[in-house]
């Protein structure tokens, strides 16, 4: 697992290479107010094994929020270890009930169905949901649970792996979650 010490431009530039083509997504546009705190990759013996991003900001009902997004390979258990669950493949649990929500992926929808992570440390006040993207687990970790009601209507996630011009606004800063 590779993490910058402190989130910025080129720091965020040396993850993109490192990702090798494996989607970095963040909500896009990202908000006025809203920051990159933190990103990482892990990478394999000969590939990368998967990427999430950290960003933080305010909304009118929940004041301070942040959201982490992870997009991994099968089996790799860091979207787990974000979210605190017990399970590195959510497959188990979301098999068989609906999903309770929904992210726009460039022009896919993607569905969502929420994680359970009541084991965890009763401090953590948090939503996680997950679901296949692309092949891959998607994973999204909202604090505080209430902020579930930004993806009420359909959010928008873009990989910026592909971005140019456009990475140079990024606000990054904050405090990085700990996980």
């Amino acid at each position: 697992m590779w993490r910058p010490r402190t989130a910025g431009y080129d720091a965020f530039g040396a993850h993109l290479a490192r990702a090798q083509g494996l989607p970095t997504y963040l909500p896009w546009p990202l908000g006025s107010g809203w920051q990159v705190t933190d990103f990482g990759v892990v990478v394999g013996a000969d590939r990368a094994l998967a990427t999430v991003a950290h960003v933080a900001g305010s909304s009118a009902l929940d004041g301070p929020v942040e959201v982490l997004v992870v997009s991994e390979e099968p089996g790799t258990g860091l979207g787990a270890r974000c979210a605190g669950t017990i399970h590195s493949d959510p497959g188990a649990e979301i098999a068989g009930v609906p999903a309770t929500a929904k992210v726009r992926l460039d022009s896919q929808s993607v569905p969502l169905w929420p994680v359970s992570a009541s084991h965890a440390a009763p401090d953590l006040d948090r939503s996680v949901l997950a679901g296949e993207a692309e092949g891959r687990w998607l994973w999204i970790v909202l604090r505080p649970a209430s902020a579930i009601l930004l993806l009420h209507e359909e959010w928008t996630l873009t990989d910026v792996s592909g971005f140019g011009p456009q990475l140079l606004d990024l606000p990054f800063g904050g405090h990085p979650p700990s996980w």
